[in-house]
């Protein structure tokens, strides 16, 4: 199983509340902050919900 390495890149500053709680959930929460997560369909979905915030590399 890969992990998936998501860094923050833009501000929350402005989007919907749920957006930033989901950055919350992610672990992010400030510009060019990084975290690895395993690849799994339900941190896909959150990535996909603020993709236009974070960048997404893949790791294995």
């Amino acid at each position: 199983m890969s992990d998936l390495r998501v860094t923050q890149v833009k501000s929350s500053i402005g989007t919907k509340p749920k957006h930033r709680g989901t950055l919350r959930a992610l672990g992010l929460g400030r510009i060019g902050k990084s975290n690895t997560l395993p690849d799994r369909p339900e941190i896909r979905g959150m990535i996909r919900k603020v993709a236009h915030l974070v960048t997404v590399d893949e790791e294995s």
